[in-house]
């Protein structure tokens, strides 16, 4: 049986949601009187972010980047809709005066309208900088300026300008959601073994409510940062009844396998998006929940008193859409081994939609708005290709500097939709140089993981979809007639850059078992094979002549 509960990571997404326009999931308003209105997301993978700005006037409108907050320095776009018809440019201040236009055009205007009052822009630009007039987007908190006019003569604005900072790429508003209430799922007072890795899981009832509850705000409460590595959080299937506490994965091998809800080592707080909120209460209001906590205490430090756990904001207000978690990527098990001295070692993990309807009646497609990666101490990338028709069509998720002390979510920028009959490759990277020995695929901080959890709505009763090379397959192909002669074979191996490079192609080309389980443990396996991954560029900055020549007259 896979061991699929080892769920690793956090839920420390920053985010928010529009109902109207899935390119465009975040929205906020840039002025106190809700004049100036702001909507955005954007794509890592190809270096691209969107913009719509809605502005109750006639006149023109600008939107910008500034150092400081001012006009000086600052990098912007101004726009209208004139009596000759459109105009927008990409400009630039260096004084209290009209912005000069930038030799350069980097923003790409996508539509220009005017009616009832209110002018709409909506344009894209790179996140990077293109050019010494633009400043660059990043990961920390802008300062983004606002300007507009009552009419298509570009003079000076009086005070019909602003300033709002914010975190476009990390966005986390907090939702003010009436009626919210919450409720801890926690340890109590558990004393933390002293042995270097230890998984413990305690069962209990969540609160009983009457009907459906929407969770939309999940933080962690942590004890001991030292030795608390992840939490997870599962449902129950109906056939659990009764409260238990015990050491995870010994003996009775537990059915609460659905995550729902995950935390790891340098992760935060985990806002759902407008449109979707974690069930509670009505149909899943008497199931049992498991709470998973790993404790990796390498000192084997004894007498800690741990109360970790996770606390839960609901509301009564539902959302548009159930949301929940599928566990995708490589099952962890002992099947497969990372060499010693690898320098960057490539391990695969498939994930078949099309094996979903033979568990389920009525499945649908995922629409997935974050994805949350995981490996252990070796992990250093982490990619979720998306394929369609036997064809790369996307990456989900792309981390090319992966941390194992800050695994953080990521944030998607847009909703993106994974068709059911779509494949998801879960390729890790791992560096193994200062190691002597193989490292196994398994539960321990020393052993291997290579996951990915989507967040998705609406939720399907779904828990895993993950493969593993065949054990049969691998062990012919390395020349082996049963497990302990391969396992002797593999800890006896003479490893260097050749044997590492062949057996990370035997892993990659042999057949795959495919597993998909529903929150039941009702499970459909098939075998399948690894597609190649490969690079989608990110689209260069826009030069000035092709600006010019999707819109626009110059000026008004």
């Amino acid at each position: 049986m896979v061991t699929i509960s080892l769920v690793l990571l956090l839920l420390s997404v920053q985010w928010c949601w529009a109902q109207e326009d899935p390119l465009l999931p975040f929205s906020e308003h840039l002025d106190p009187n809700h004049k100036v209105k702001l909507k955005w997301g954007f794509d890592k993978v190809k270096g691209t972010i969107l913009f719509e700005l809605t502005v109750r006037t006639t006149g023109w409108v600008g939107f910008g980047f500034s150092p400081n907050g001012g006009m000086i320095g600052a990098d912007m776009v101004i726009g209208g809709v004139g009596p000759k018809g459109s105009y927008f440019m990409d400009r630039h201040a260096v004084a209290f005066s009209k912005p000069l236009i930038d030799k350069q055009q980097n923003y790409k205007l996508l539509s220009l309208t005017e009616s009832n009052g209110k002018t709409v822009m909506k344009f894209q630009r790179s996140i990077s900088s293109c050019d010494e007039n633009d400043l660059p987007i990043t990961d920390l908190p802008m300062k983004l300026i606002y300007a507009y006019g009552v009419t298509d003569e570009i003079q000076y604005h009086s005070n019909r300008r602003g300033t709002k900072e914010l975190n476009l790429l990390k966005y986390m508003p907090r939702v003010k959601s009436p009626n919210s209430k919450h409720f801890d799922i926690t340890m109590d007072n558990f004393s933390v073994p002293a042995k270097q890795t230890y998984y413990h899981c305690k069962t209990r009832k969540a609160p009983t409510f009457d009907r459906k509850k929407h969770i939309y705000r999940i933080e962690p409460l942590i004890t001991n940062a030292d030795v608390v590595h992840h939490m997870v959080l599962y449902r129950c299937p109906p056939s659990v009844t009764k409260p238990f506490e015990e050491e995870c994965y010994v003996g009775v091998v537990t059915k609460c396998r659905e995550a729902v809800a995950v935390w790891g080592m340098g992760g935060g707080a985990f806002e759902f998006p407008e449109v979707a909120g974690l069930p509670i209460g009505g149909r899943v209001g008497d199931l049992f929940y498991k709470l998973e906590v790993h404790y990796n205490n390498p000192q084997k430090t004894k007498g800690r008193v741990d109360n970790s756990g996770l606390r839960f904001f609901y509301t009564s207000e539902l959302r548009q859409h159930d949301a929940g978690v599928l566990i995708t990527g490589l099952s962890v098990l002992p099947g497969y081994a990372i060499p010693p001295k690898a320098k960057s070692f490539l391990t695969y993990g498939l994930c078949d939609t099309a094996e979903i309807p033979k568990v389920l009646g009525t499945p649908t497609d995922l629409q997935v708005f974050t994805v949350m990666l995981h490996t252990h101490l070796a992990g250093r990338k982490v990619k979720v290709g998306h394929f369609r028709e036997g064809k790369q069509i996307d990456f989900l998720a792309v981390d090319e500097n992966y941390s194992f002390e800050y695994q953080h979510a990521i944030n998607l920028g847009k909703t993106k939709t994974v068709k059911l009959g779509d494949q998801l490759l879960v390729e890790c990277t791992y560096n193994t140089e200062n190691r002597n020995t193989l490292t196994w695929g398994g539960l321990s901080t020393t052993d291997e993981m290579c996951l990915a959890f989507l967040v998705y709505y609406p939720v399907m009763n779904l828990s895993i979809c993950t493969s593993l090379p065949n054990p049969t397959t691998l062990m012919s192909k390395m020349g082996a007639k049963d497990p302990a002669t391969w396992l002797n074979m593999m800890s006896r191996k003479t490893w260097n850059d050749m044997s590492i490079n062949q057996y990370q192609q035997t892993l990659k080309r042999i057949d795959q078992l495919v597993m998909v389980m529903d929150s039941d443990n009702n499970v459909s396996n098939n075998t399948g094979l690894i597609p190649d991954l490969k690079a989608i560029l990110s689209a260069p900055c826009v030069s000035g002549r092709a600006t010019r020549s999707l819109a626009l007259p110059p000026g008004p």
